[in-house]
């Protein structure tokens, strides 16, 4: 990983929690611990952290959030104690794109943990999420592109009742996408425009990659977005349980197991096709 991609990891893991390990910062960059301390030591030198022994902590406290506020796509909001196995399920994600490839990422915190590698990549993106759209537009050469419809405040995503919301010009090879939870039934989520919306996106993709921390496998909603048949691969972290492997091989799903702990951040792929 390049010293300048580290470096805004770092950053962003402070910006979410205030004060990280030198251990949480070699997880999160896939690099070693002396590598991560000669970071910290050039960007306390440029004056963007404060050095702490063992770790490093931000120059200001990263703001309270609300208990009923859901943010969703914010580097560090909402992401909580699964922010490392989000950042390696990301990783894994951008691993099955190539500079040219035209792709599309939903809202959601685990999807938006890809924009951080795809920084090195020249890709065509379609995203509904007004996080990922700022970051890749500041920090990538991707081609980057909007659906219309209604800005949601608080999800910071752009959704539209209307079916004409721009998607159906545009073809992707890969769709990757979130969920609330998942089960034997399907990909779950809780509102309807959401669903609504990301149909439309999933029609524009040859494949559907699913991006779901293992938590996600105990999470239910009375609402399903599509049968677990229509996901071409799911991205989840070392934590999946045996049963919730067997699932996913029943419904003859790919798995790619991102573990967070590895070092150079290998990922174990199960192929069930």
């Amino acid at each position: 990983m390049h010293e300048r991609e580290r470096h805004r990891i770092i950053l962003d893991l402070l910006d979410g929690r205030g004060v990280v390990t030198v251990g949480d910062f070699a997880s999160a960059t896939g690099g070693s611990e002396a590598t991560v301390r000669r970071d910290l030591a050039a960007l306390a030198a440029q004056g963007r952290l404060r050095k702490l022994r063992g770790g490093a902590e931000a120059l200001q406290p990263p703001p309270a959030t609300p208990p009923n506020l859901v943010a969703l796509n914010t580097p560090g909001g909402g992401a909580g104690p699964n922010l490392l196995e989000k950042r390696a399920i990301g990783r894994a994600a951008v691993d099955l794109c190539a500079d040219g490839d035209a792709i599309i990422v939903n809202g959601g915190t685990t999807t938006f943990q890809m924009v951080h590698a795809l920084a090195n990549l020249r890709l065509q993106v379609l995203t509904n999420s007004f996080s990922v759209a700022e970051h890749l537009l500041r920090h990538s050469h991707c081609t980057v592109m909007l659906p219309s419809g209604t800005v949601y405040r608080e999800q910071n995503i752009i959704l539209s009742p209307f079916e004409d919301d721009g998607t159906v010009h545009f073809r992707a090879r890969r769709m990757f996408m979130g969920a609330m939870g998942l089960s034997t039934l399907g990909i779950m989520e809780q509102d309807g425009l959401i669903i609504a919306s990301e149909q439309r996106l999933m029609r524009q993709a040859d494949e559907l990659v699913l991006l779901v921390d293992a938590t996600k496998f105990r999470a239910q909603s009375s609402m399903i977005l599509a049968p677990l048949a229509r996901v071409t691969r799911i991205i989840t972290d070392s934590r999946i349980t045996a049963d919730d492997r067997r699932m996913v091989e029943a419904a003859g799903v790919d798995l790619i197991v991102a573990d967070p702990h590895r070092p150079s951040d290998q990922h174990r792929s199960t192929s069930t096709a």
